[in-house]
């Protein structure tokens, strides 16, 4: 029995090695993915709006990182002056500033961010304001509680949305120190999804994914990543290290989100913008 993703992966292979055009083979691998993504997240949709605001930070060597992530980096490669344009390299984790993770990221036989179709990046979203909890408590974990009073408010989840919530953690972005909140033994202190609450929202909800403010949807003190994990059992939408969460509505959102299309990829800097 052959996982999904590794049917893709050999189908492919095989329009490669027949000679096929790389328009042919992007064709068949939106065909071959589609089979493997929820419906929620390929349906053709339409945007309204009248704002459009950035939700990813601005990518330099001093962003918060992940212990023992790899530093951000970059060098000048060309200059205007010398060479007549301006060129600069740069590296950084697949997991570092703004990302979405995919799910190789979790699981030995998940999916690369390369094999995302398109449609699947532009969703819709809700809001989940957990400001004042995360204040009091910053290992505060979200619970179906806190998604019922948000639903008794705006009404029921719609299948397909990206989750978002927001913690106030982004307010914290400019002081690594402040944003990861390690305590003398080296653990992280930071808000995220409780597992209960991610369960009820991929069972209950059939949501296409989660965001959130923080380094990690899981809560600084889960070191087993176990919202990651779930969510990412199938091709979901993972965003972490969000911002300007403080200027989006609690639903009517669209995401649209920008990858570099790393093959094999764990994940990806994401370029994600909201219209509303």
């Amino acid at each position: 029995m052959h996982h999904p993703a590794q049917r893709v992966y050999r189908e492919l292979l095989v329009f490669t090695v027949t000679g096929q055009t790389s328009a042919i083979m992007e064709a068949t691998l939106e065909r071959l993915t589609a089979r493997f993504f929820p419906s929620s997240l390929i349906a053709p949709q339409s945007i309204t709006y009248s704002q459009v605001v950035h939700l990813s930070h601005v990518i330099h060597p001093d962003i918060p990182r992940w212990q023992d992530d790899p530093a951000v980096e970059f060098e000048t490669v060309a200059q205007l002056e010398k060479d007549g344009y301006y060129l600069r390299r740069f590296s950084l984790g697949e997991h570092t500033a703004t990302h979405i993770n995919a799910p190789k990221s979790f699981h030995n036989s998940g999916l690369g961010i390369d094999q995302y179709p398109a449609t699947s990046l532009v969703v819709p979203a809700v809001v989940i304001n957990i400001q004042q909890q995360a204040a009091a408590n910053p290992d505060y974990a979200l619970a179906i509680a806190d998604i019922l009073a948000w639903e008794k408010q705006h009404g029921e989840i719609p299948a397909g949305s990206v989750v978002i919530l927001y913690t106030g953690w982004q307010g914290k972005w400019s002081d690594r120190a402040a944003f990861l909140n390690q305590d003398s033994q080296g653990g992280m202190h930071f808000p995220g999804f409780g597992k209960d609450a991610i369960q009820f929202l991929l069972q209950e909800r059939q949501i296409a994914g989660v965001g959130i403010d923080t380094h990690g949807i899981d809560p600084g003190q889960d070191a087993t990543f176990a919202a990651n994990r779930l969510v990412l059992e199938k091709p979901r939408i993972v965003l972490e290290n969000l911002t300007n969460l403080d200027l989006l509505p609690p639903k009517k959102v669209t995401l649209a989100i920008g990858i570099l299309r790393l093959q094999d990829g764990s994940g990806s800097p994401a370029g994600v913008m909201a219209f509303f």
